[in-house]
């Protein structure tokens, strides 16, 4: 499919928008997961819950995030 350089040019701004708001959930998660649990006293194999949340919770939730850009927003397209 052969896309005009207008189209192209709405689909990087777009792929570019969404991929700044995935950015900005995950710095929310990491927050939330960092400081929002740094109260809570349960721990994972001798690690507290939020260095587990705010590394490996944010590694995963990063990886939702890829996906459902991949499958919502970006396009393959010729350059």
């Amino acid at each position: 499919m052969n896309n005009t350089d207008i189209e192209k040019y709405r689909q990087m701004k777009k792929e570019a928008f969404f991929t700044a708001v995935a950015l900005l959930a995950l710095i929310v998660f990491w927050l939330l997961a960092g400081f929002g649990l740094s109260g809570v006293e349960a721990s994972v194999f001798g690690v507290p819950l939020w260095a587990v949340c705010s590394t490996v919770g944010v590694w995963f939730f990063a990886v939702v995030l890829v996906k459902i850009l991949l499958k919502f927003v970006f396009r393959d397209m010729e350059l």
